[in-house]
């Protein structure tokens, strides 16, 4: 097996001194997380220096270091032999990542929106691997510490790499497109988050169009037709020099385009017009939003070279990842209930989407929907959780509990047969719904991560374990 990097590879670079020689499988800046064979980059935030780490990653099997000094842990120096000495270890990690983006011959599909990205990315992940050697951004790693350290990672052999761009200021994914750069930029929509940074919607757009900055000579700008930022989004993918802008949505005038959708108990099938070619697929995810996502995919495969028949069929393995839709069934006494777990994040725009896609599941009991406080919506957050009133009220959601400030908002716009309880925090939200819940129903819980609506999800599963030690004499 090929080495990720050498150190001569390293040191050419980064610009830095290696005076040893060893190979490196995987890169890591986390000392907790270190694996056998990492390269460790001895990084310094505001509130950690790296190099105090080094030892540690070491002995935790770390190949080698990225230093600006051999470190020491007051016991022992490490050996410089297993040490790259740079001036900047942040700006060596950088260098990496542009040297790893620049020796590989695939093709590079950078991926940002307002929601949705992770999700459209790790569906991308799925379906570009089994068309090829595929590399992708784990976890949300997608700041200015995570995608340099994504791309470092990437192997020299890679065919389709997928990075997703997060951010929450003007300015952030600039830089990180040009670092990655992409052949296809996808913008997955544009909505109301981050508002405490934004004066306004239309400066979200323009803080996700930095994404096309960053496009290679013949990059494809993947856009959604249904937003109402299209043509602001549009013309500064032709300004930044995309040569082609293909959009996806329910518009008539979408390239991929939205016939049908319907929800089932594993996922939604799909029915699309994908170039004027009519494709049905199923999708293991839930709700409108996700069809949607699906369209961003197939276009993004096809921009990529892709087989877009093969990308659809193979859609119907993707479930969603931990916080961001994943459903279980949860035993309980006499019975069993769905739970619905999109604990990870939340907006204005996702929320009705789940409220939405909850309508459409309605099987024999009743829908419960638990939401905790969505953060960052600046001076317009009380009145952007008791809009949801709407939403919520015209997609039959049966019962609503709310935990936070913000949320009380909501809990006193809502009707007060749907409106079930308010708790000042997801903590104290727990005894409520697990008390209220009942065989047959359907319980989704979302919130923002800060919001800690995890707990709530914790709790719920936790009924069904203890069924089980019940049922097991326990």
């Amino acid at each position: 097996m090929t080495a990720l990097w050498t150190s001569a590879e390293v040191a050419a670079a980064t610009g830095g001194k290696a005076s040893g020689e060893w190979d490196a499988d995987g890169v890591c800046i986390d000392s907790r997380a270190v694996s056998i064979g990492d390269l460790f980059v001895a990084v310094e935030g505001p509130k950690f220096d790296g190099h105090d780490f080094v030892v540690e990653a070491l002995e935790r099997g770390a190949s080698s270091a990225i230093v600006t000094r051999i470190p020491t842990d007051g016991k022992q120096t490490v050996n410089e032999d297993r040490l790259v000495l740079v001036d900047d270890t942040m700006v060596a990690l950088q260098a990496l990542a542009r040297a790893a983006r620049a020796r590989i011959k695939g093709r590079v599909a950078a991926v940002t929106g307002s929601v949705g990205k992770t999700t459209t990315k790790e569906a991308l992940t799925l379906t570009l691997s089994r068309q090829g050697l595929a590399h992708a951004t784990t976890g949300n790693l997608n700041n200015h510490w995570g995608v340099p350290l994504s791309l470092s990672r990437m192997p020299q052999d890679t065919d389709y790499a997928v990075l997703e761009l997060g951010m929450n200021h003007a300015g952030e994914i600039e830089p990180l497109s040009k670092m990655v750069r992409p052949n296809v930029a996808v913008i997955t929509t544009v909505e109301a988050v981050h508002l405490e940074f934004f004066s306004s919607v239309t400066d979200i757009a323009n803080a996700k169009a930095e994404i096309f900055t960053g496009l290679e000579s013949g990059g494809i700008a993947i856009i959604p037709a249904d937003n109402s930022h299209y043509d602001h989004l549009a013309q500064a993918a032709a300004t930044a020099g995309a040569e082609q802008i293909v959009s996806f949505g329910t518009d008539n005038g979408a390239a991929y385009r939205l016939i049908a959708w319907s929800v089932s108990d594993v996922g939604t099938r799909i029915a699309a017009d994908v170039n004027g070619k009519r494709l049905v697929y199923d999708i293991g995810m839930m709700g409108k939003h996700m069809a949607l996502n699906s369209l961003a995919v197939l276009a993004t495969v096809d921009a990529l070279g892709g087989d877009v028949e093969q990308a659809a069929g193979d859609l119907n393995d993707m479930t969603p990842p931990t916080g961001r839709g994943a459903r279980s069934t949860i035993a309980i006494a006499n019975g069993s209930f769905d739970l619905i777990d999109e604990s990870y994040n939340a907006s204005p725009a996702s929320i009705a989407a789940l409220a939405g896609a909850l309508n459409a599941t309605r099987k024999r009991g009743r829908v419960i929907l638990a939401l905790g406080d969505m953060l960052e919506l600046g001076d317009r957050s009380d009145a952007l959780h008791a809009d949801l009133a709407t939403p919520i009220a015209t997609d039959g959601i049966d019962c609503v509990f709310t935990a936070g400030p913000a949320m009380r908002h909501l809990h006193g716009a809502l009707p007060s047969d749907q409106s079930t309880a308010h708790a000042a925090s997801a903590a104290e939200l727990v005894p409520l719904i697990t008390n209220f819940v009942e065989p047959g129903d359907v319980v989704a819980v979302k919130g923002s991560f800060g919001s800690h609506m995890s707990v709530v999800v914790d709790a719920l599963k936790e009924l069904g374990r203890h069924t089980q030690s019940a049922v097991n004499g326990g």
